[in-house]
């Protein structure tokens, strides 16, 4: 993904159908959408990789009930 994907200004972003926040404690811009959920997950970022495992799980659990 790093190969085809950069980051973005919030004006470069085509508008979604839904949006996601993560939590994380972190701000997100603000994006028009028709959906706007917060997941409140905890920022994992610098865990180890089993320290992940639980928060791609519960992600995968809420993107299927979106469905």
């Amino acid at each position: 993904m790093e190969q085809s994907q950069y980051s973005k200004t919030a004006d470069k972003i085509p508008s979604p159908d839904i949006a996601i926040s993560m939590g994380c404690n972190v701000g997100c811009p603000y994006i028009t959408r028709a959906l706007d959920d917060n997941w409140e997950l905890d920022d994992p970022t610098g865990k180890s990789d089993d320290f992940f495992v639980p928060f791609i799980e519960e992600i995968a659990r809420k993107i299927k009930e979106l469905q």
